[in-house]
């Protein structure tokens, strides 16, 4: 007997299924009430946040779902309340996730094997935007034109095999010149207040702030792009206890301690001999320098590491790569910084299939925060499930795949109904038997396809 079964809920049932499993894994619930997450009545904040989580599997956006016949448990205005809430610590609640799901899938890697903490930024555009708070001017280094928008100051944790996003912070500007919508005035002592400092203060600063709130995290080097390996961020960084292995500029206004004399990295690499190959990239050395934050600090302040200069066969180039464990190989520092495109590859899936910065349109920089950490989470619970599978699927192949599921099973969903209603008729026919309709069911289903019976079956 085929049973009709129901699509009362507004995302499609196997979508939702993993959803809750993720939900329930990690207690959401208790970690919404860490991270202030409270509403007085109405729809609970678990439901709300439940639904907004799976709108992007749905290849809808919340106004056409809302549109829907189904639609969602509640009304425009309780999506956008929640959304603009300031109280909520949308920072907080990534951070206790990414750290459940990084001390599970440290339990899976093996002991030789590094992990990392990755820090980057991307462009975070609302370049048709006029009136968002703490809107900037915000130079894009790939295309270099500015923007209107934030700068996405992320940091990620790697294996090499699984990247998790753990912290972020949308950047605006130091200068108010470049601010093209101020924040609005809120009391000082709050969440809000310190969220909106936080946009206006120092990359660096920012940067050493999300390394102190992921100190618990197992990664021993932090990886940098060729913006952030300067020498006042490497000791900053190297002072809260992590090695730093970074690219470097090759440029004539940052001097390092080579041979008792401050050079640039031009300099020393004229003075680097030929050295060996590894994989395809012809290392020509590298060369034991110091560092120091600015030019009056202390001698015992100064840090020690040690600049391998690799040239690239395909593209004629030499780059300069900075570490500063002075005892690691040439060739495990080529290594482990290739772990940094991980933060390349999360960029992307954010922006192109979790519908990063595209799915809501609202004015207040709470509400930016909030998008943005629903797009994380949504990225973590991939990366998880990706982990856990046994086959090699990557995170935008997965994407579709819910998607595509989904609609089959709504296409099965319909054809039950019609075998309901069709089965219905035949009994209500005076001149067929019970036993007969069972037979003509049964006969109709043997000449179905085996993969669409399979799925017929598993409805049932």
């Amino acid at each position: 007997m085929i049973r009709i079964i129901s699509d009362d809920t507004s995302i499609d049932q196997q979508v939702q299924t993993q959803i809750g499993f993720f939900f329930n894994r990690f207690q959401l619930s208790k970690l919404l009430q860490r991270c202030n997450f409270y509403k007085e009545s109405g729809v609970p904040c678990i439901t709300v946040l439940k639904e907004l989580f799976g709108l992007v599997f749905t290849g809808k956006n919340l106004y056409r779902t809302l549109e829907t016949c189904d639609g969602l448990p509640f009304r425009k205005n309780t999506a956008y309340r929640f959304l603009n809430a300031a109280y909520h610590n949308w920072e907080k609640l990534l951070l206790l996730i990414a750290s459940q799901l990084v001390a599970y899938i440290d339990s899976l890697t093996g002991n030789d094997r590094e992990s990392v903490l990755i820090l980057d930024d991307s462009l975070f555009s609302r370049n048709r935007s006029k009136q968002v708070e703490l809107l900037a001017k915000v130079y894009d280094h790939t295309t270099h034109r500015y923007y209107r928008g934030y700068r996405m100051l992320t940091l990620g944790w790697s294996d090499g095999n699984t990247f998790l996003p753990v912290s972020f912070q949308l950047l605006s500007s130091q200068k108010e010149e470049n601010i093209l919508s101020p924040a609005k005035k809120v009391d000082g002592r709050t969440l809000a207040s310190k969220r909106r400092k936080r946009a206006c203060s120092s990359t660096t600063d920012v940067l050493i702030e999300m390394l102190k709130s992921a100190k618990h995290l197992p990664a021993r080097f932090v990886l940098f792009d060729s913006w952030f390996t300067t020498p006042k961020t490497v000791v900053r960084v190297k002072q809260e206890k992590r090695d730093v292995i970074g690219m470097l500029r090759l440029t004539e206004k940052i001097h390092y301690q080579f041979q008792e004399r401050w050079q640039n990295v031009k300099e020393i690499y004229q003075q680097v001999p030929l050295n060996t190959l590894v994989e395809g990239k012809r290392v020509v050395g590298s060369a034991c320098v110091r560092l120091r934050e600015h030019k009056n600090a202390d001698a015992q302040d100064y840090v020690d590491a040690r600049i391998v200069f690799v040239k690239d066969l395909r593209a004629h180039t030499t780059a300069a790569l900075l570490c500063t464990d002075i005892n690691l190989s040439e060739e495990e520092i080529i290594r482990i910084y290739g772990k940094r495109w991980d933060i390349e590859v999360f960029f992307k899936v954010c922006k192109s299939y979790l519908a990063l910065t595209k799915e809501y349109q609202g004015r207040s920089y709470d509400l930016q925060v909030a998008a943005t950490s629903l797009v994380f989470l949504r990225y973590a619970m991939l990366a998880m499930q990706v982990r856990e599978a046994t086959d090699d699927r990557t995170v935008c192949e997965l994407f579709y795949q819910l998607k595509d599921e989904m609609k089959d099973i709504v296409f099965i969903q319909a054809l039950i109904r019609i075998m309901d209603a069709l089965k219905a008729a035949l009994k209500q026919s005076p001149l067929i038997s019970i036993a007969v309709v069972d037979q003509i069911m049964n006969v109709f289903l043997n000449a179905v396809p085996d993969t669409l019976r399979c799925r017929l079956f598993a409805s049932t």
